[in-house]
């Protein structure tokens, strides 16, 4: 997968729950279901806190969806060339191994540790947006994640749609 990538923003009207004012990285969306990663939604837990073993760094952990909080997944700018990596475009690339994400870390290179996912069974993911619940956002780089702070995503990305949340109706698209 190289090329725009696809951010799910939920609409203004999404209350309560983990998906409020949620921005996420569509990572795979075909006939089957969908699943991405949150991206703007810090845990109260560290990355030396979740792997101690690591050296110190301050960064969050991230919480990515309610699915499978156990498995983690890295984002990252640059390669590092071992097996498990997924580049999503310039400047991006996902891994869920430990073994990638140890690698990141010795770097020196700045990422994020995301736990869990979002995901969506066949049809979900169309039908949610169908009703107005998500709005699709599609950008060339991955400016949105790395060089906007994650408290400013949501409203940024409706930015880059020229959006203004007050003026987004319930319900979604009528034919």
């Amino acid at each position: 997968m190289s090329g725009p990538l696809t951010f799910l923003v939920a609409s203004p009207h999404l209350r309560g729950g983990v998906f409020e004012n949620a921005v996420i990285l569509l990572l795979e969306h075909d006939r089957k279901g969908a699943m991405g990663l949150i991206v703007n939604a810090a845990l109260s837990q560290g990355v030396s806190e979740l792997l101690p073993d690591v050296p110190d760094r301050s960064e969050p952990a991230w919480l990515g969806g309610p699915v499978d909080p156990t498995l983690g997944w890295c984002l990252y700018p640059q390669p590092v060339g071992l097996d498990g990596e997924m580049r999503l475009t310039d400047g991006l690339n996902v891994s869920s191994s430990l073994d990638v994400l140890r690698a990141v870390i010795a770097s020196g290179q700045r990422f994020m540790l995301v736990l869990g996912y979002a995901g969506w069974g066949a049809g979900q993911l169309t039908e949610e947006a169908r009703e107005g619940s998500w709005i699709w956002v599609e950008q060339d780089t991955p400016d949105l994640i790395w060089n906007v702070p994650a408290a400013e995503r949501w409203q940024a990305a409706l930015d880059r749609l020229g959006v203004t949340p007050g003026t987004i109706m319930p319900g979604g698209a009528q034919a």
